[in-house]
Order: structure tokens, then sequence, then C-alpha cells
């Protein structure tokens, strides 16, 4: 039996959200890791799916514009960025520019909030907790700034928070920059902020961390935090459409 089958049966299951479907994937295009996304909270939302869902995977590199983001925080000529070969992506999420690649762990849940019972802010803050607890099992400490959203050490950006609420579904996440390069940050003012830097985990330790072991410490820290357990699944089991 398919988990999108397992899904209606267990509808009225007291505790459906106490239990997150976690699909670990391949570095992806950022694009179909949208769509993704996009077609995981129709699922949501028409009561096909009834479980929260979460996606783990690295992207090739990308800049993606929130809603507050613009052409006018990049600190290189649109030329420099055709020969870098980078796109350029808008999207629906909250926000100003960020850059994602390799190296950079995002993690996209795609959840209903109300039924989670969470508020916004509280739901930005768990996110928040996961990065600084992972953080912390590498003896790296990582806050909070809620002027800021996102984990900092200093003056120095380590993770990310951008997401978007679509018929009560809260979906894109965040991004904890583990061994990413650094440099095509520079072409930008990351978040829309100016004299702000940009760090790793890797540059924190000045060596090269295991994105496999950080994945698994974000998988711990997410069910803690969230008072949750995460079944792990694949995208065929989820029978949700990928391209």
């Amino acid at each position: 039996m398919s988990i999108y089958q397992n899904s209606i049966q267990n509808a009225q299951d007291p505790t459906p959200d106490r239990k997150w479907l976690c699909i670990e994937m391949p570095a992806t295009e950022y694009k179909e890791a949208w769509h993704l996304q996009s077609n995981i909270v129709d699922a949501k939302y028409n009561k096909i799916l009834h479980e929260n869902v979460v996606l783990l995977l690295e992207h090739p590199p990308v800049f993606t514009l929130g809603r507050r983001g613009g052409f006018n925080n990049l600190s290189v000529s649109e030329n420099f960025l055709e020969k870098s070969v980078i796109p350029v992506i808008q999207v629906e999420r909250g926000g100003n520019i960020t850059f994602h690649g390799p190296g950079q762990l995002v993690m996209y849940p795609i959840i209903n909030l109300q039924a989670a019972k969470l508020s916004v802010v509280h739901y930005v803050e768990n996110l928040e907790e996961v990065m600084i607890r992972t953080a912390a099992d590498w003896e790296i400490k990582a806050v909070r700034n809620p002027l800021n959203r996102g984990v900092w050490i200093g003056n120095n950006k380590l993770g990310s928070i951008g997401i978007a609420i679509r018929r009560g579904i809260c979906f894109h996440g965040m991004a904890l920059n583990v061994n990413t390069s650094l440099e095509p940050f520079q072409w930008i003012n990351p978040c829309g902020l100016r004299n702000t830097g940009i760090t790793s985990m890797e540059r924190e330790l000045s060596r090269k961390l295991s994105m496999s072991q950080v994945r698994k410490t974000v998988k711990h820290h997410l069910e803690a935090v969230f008072e949750v357990t995460l079944i792990m699944t694949n995208l065929k089991e989820l029978q949700i459409d990928y391209l």
C-alpha cells in the first residue's frame, strides 16, 4: 500500500500531524523542487495528501528573489551573471535575495500551520532552533536575531529562512550553509542587508563536514523541536508529480 493510500485511510487519525513524511533528495534544480512543493501544497489543500511533508536537498547554484527582493541588491552586472551561468529566479517566498548552491542544506517543510497549532512566528523560531541546535552539535554557537530572521554568528549569517503560505499551507523553508562556496554571496546584498557577512559551518571550523551527517542531525533536531516523528519515504510512494 502506498503512502498516498495510507494518507487517505488515516485521515481520521487523531494525531496525524505528529508524523511527518520526509524525503531525502539528490541535488535538485531549483525550479524542479519549487514545482514539487507547489504540487504537494495542492495535494494537501485538496485533501489528497493529509500528512505534512519535509524535503531535504541541495541545489545547483542559483540566486532567488523573494517578495522583497530585487535586482537592486545585486552588486555585479547582469552581464557578469550571464557569464557565471547562475540563474536568477523570482519566487513567492518572503525575504529578499539569497544564494543556493552545493554544500548548502535546504529543508522545505510543506505543512498546515493551523493543524500543527503553530503561529507563523513560532514556526520560524522553530526552524531557527533546528539550525541553532545543529550548529551546536559541532560546537558552533549560532544565535537568532528577531529583527533579521535566520541564524547568526556575530554579524555573519549562517542560515536563512524564507517561507510562503498558500491556501493555509506553508512551504519554502530554511537553508543552512554547511560547505557552501561563499563567493557568490559577495555578488549580492544577502537578504537585502548591507554590511552583512555570510559564513558557513566549514568556515567556522576550518574543515569540511559530512553532508550526510549534517542531514541526519537536522532530522534529529527537527523531530525534537517540532515534537514529531519523521517517516522516511520517496516521491514514488508519495505519488506526487516531480516535474
